[in-house]
């Protein structure tokens, strides 16, 4: 009889236990689809816009800076500047945007 008791008493433990977490749950899952997915989604095409960043491309530099690339190296860009053809050398974590024909793509 007391192990009968002792199983509900634990049974009915469980299930409070997981409607205790159950309000956690939902807000990571709220978190994670408003929060964190359009995040990953904006940070993937961020890194496919940089991939394809090749020569001759004109870009927006986060600081302002709008130039040409003229070399690509493997963590940087060298960009020639207007009016005055300044030669400049940016990371590419400091690529905003590309322009390339009417396409803009962003960061």
């Amino acid at each position: 009889m007391t192990a009968l008791l002792l199983f509900q008493a634990t049974a009915a433990g469980a299930g409070s236990s997981l409607l205790t977490f159950a309000p956690f749950l939902l807000i990571f899952a709220v978190f994670y689809f408003l929060l964190i997915l359009p995040n990953q989604k904006k940070q993937k095409k961020w890194q496919e816009m940089l991939a394809g960043i090749k020569s001759g491309d004109r870009i927006t530099t986060t600081g302002g800076l709008r130039g040409t690339v003229i070399a690509v190296k493997d963590d940087a860009f060298q960009l020639r500047l207007p009016p005055d053809n300044i030669r400049l050398e940016v990371t590419k974590t400091a690529i905003a945007s590309v322009t390339t024909g009417d396409e803009v793509v962003t960061k």
